[in-house]
């Protein structure tokens, strides 16, 4: 199944919380999380590209990320010093913003992380988005609508479908198709977690072409299926 090109559990990173430090131009894949988790950037900078966009990020800003996101990270000459700090699923929102003193978060999390990820979000202040190039707004009509025909995007734009092809997966190592499939994958795990519909409903209605397929998706994204993801957040079977 070629769409669930670099979606696999194998992948899979650990976001350890704590300080993390990342050497001059430090290139890291694409990759999931299984965690939801708070990225606060203490000094250098780095660009992220993801299931969420393309964010270009330095000292005092910070990006949250849903549990499952995959994304690849590339760090300029300075590398970069992130804080890590677990946070629930439902405070990712905003996906990026600024805090004011990033350092007093740090310090505090040397003693209590959890009240230094109440405090960074209760100060988290949203960063305005920059100008986007073709491939971000790609990704965001994809976000938007997953049913989207890239070859009439790319017609718009004055694009040839197959450079569209190779742009997008130059800027967030995935293809517009398999950025496609993760965005349905990531509505039907929404869906799992809040719908008792059947799983052949919520396959349908995430555009799947079966329960089948949506299936062999989930569970290469989470590495679980979806009755047992089902049955985890309490949901009937």
């Amino acid at each position: 199944m070629g769409g669930l090109e670099c979606t696999s559990h194998w992948g899979i990173r650990s976001a350890d919380p704590g300080r993390t430090r990342h050497g001059p131009r430090e290139d890291l894949p694409r990759h999931p999380h299984d965690h939801a988790f708070a990225a606060v950037v203490l000094s250098g900078g780095y660009v992220e590209a993801g299931d969420t966009g393309r964010h270009a990020v330095e000292a005092g800003d910070v990006l949250l990320h849903r549990a499952w996101e995959s994304h690849l990270d590339r760090f300029d000459a300075r590398g970069a010093e992130v804080l890590v700090l677990p946070i629930a699923d439902r405070d990712t929102t905003p996906l990026i913003g600024r805090v004011a003193d990033p350092d007093t978060i740090a310090r505090l999390a040397e003693r209590d992380r959890t009240e230094a990820a109440r405090r960074l979000l209760a100060e988290l202040a949203p960063r305005p988005a920059p100008s986007a190039d073709w491939p971000d707004m790609l990704a965001q009509a994809l976000r938007d609508d997953p049913d989207l025909s890239l070859a009439l995007w790319a017609d718009r734009l004055g694009l040839h479908p197959g450079s569209i092809s190779r742009g997008f997966r130059q800027v967030f190592g995935v293809t517009p198709v398999a950025f496609r499939l993760v965005q349905r994958t990531r509505q039907a795990l929404g869906a799992l977690q809040i719908s008792a519909a059947p799983l052949s409903a919520i396959a349908y209605d995430c555009g799947f072409a079966d329960q089948a397929h949506m299936s062999r998706a989930v569970r290469g994204l989470t590495n679980a299926t979806p009755t047992a993801l089902r049955r985890a957040a309490g949901m009937a079977s």
